[in-house]
């Protein structure tokens, strides 16, 4: 994390600061889900207070959830701040599902997309670049490529600079992970014709954001989803 230092004129007491830049930092993805937290050590120089300050704000987000402390390893995220303890992601069962499930990603992304494209800054375009360039080499390989899509669209939504747009695209990695696995079974291998068309739509999603055109962005990205929607629908038989 890369946060300034507190100002101890701020509102909210130094712990309650500490806990917000925390959870900002994990929904904004410069803390992975999972992923380890900084020091205690390390979090009381950058925030410039005590290290009793520091656990006072992690043991809140112990009692929250949000944080588990392992002995002699460190702090680890466990779930995003805001999702529920248990949060199950709705099955995908259907053709039906996916129909649903497209509709909802067209809307949420677009959304995410635009937000990236009037918002980002020089970080997030290195950000998405370098998942646009992993993902591309992923589907190059032949590779199912799933955690590499996965984090294509994170870096979109977390250029956003919306922590509600991060917060439900996050929350939407188990179903996209499923519908990966059901897509896989259901259509055929993907054909070099076919990881072309993908990356050039790709392609154009990321132009529109770099060029800060929101319109465009959102449109690219709702076609992209629409067309790996078609895509599925065309080579998978109705009942």
């Amino acid at each position: 994390m890369n946060e300034p230092l507190l100002q101890t004129d701020g509102a909210g007491s130094l712990p309650d600061r500490i806990y917000a830049r925390v959870v900002e930092a994990i929904l904004r993805g410069e803390i992975a889900p999972s992923g380890k937290l900084p020091t205690e050590g390390a979090l009381a120089a950058g925030f410039g207070v005590s290290r009793p300050t520091v656990r006072e704000a992690l043991s809140r987000l112990r009692s929250d959830g949000v944080i588990d402390s392992r002995r002699g390893s460190g702090s680890y995220v466990i779930r995003a701040p805001g999702a529920p303890a248990a949060m199950a992601a709705t099955p995908i069962k259907s053709l039906a599902d996916i129909e649903r499930y497209y509709a909802f990603r067209s809307c949420v992304e677009a959304g995410a997309a635009a937000g990236a494209a009037e918002f980002h800054d020089a970080s997030d375009l290195e950000a998405l670049h370098a998942a646009f360039e992993a993902l591309n080499a992923s589907m190059e390989s032949g590779a199912p490529g799933v955690d590499e899509d996965v984090q294509f669209h994170l870096a979109i939504a977390r250029a956003s600079h919306n922590p509600f747009f991060v917060s439900v695209i996050e929350t939407s990695v188990a179903p996209i992970r499923q519908f990966m696995e059901l897509a896989r079974n259901v259509t055929d291998k993907k054909s070099p014709v076919r990881v072309r068309t993908t990356q050039a739509e790709h392609r154009t999603i990321v132009d529109a954001i770099v060029r800060r055109s929101p319109g465009e962005a959102a449109e690219a990205i709702r076609t992209h989803v629409l067309n790996a929607r078609r895509r599925i629908f065309e080579s998978t038989p109705l009942p």
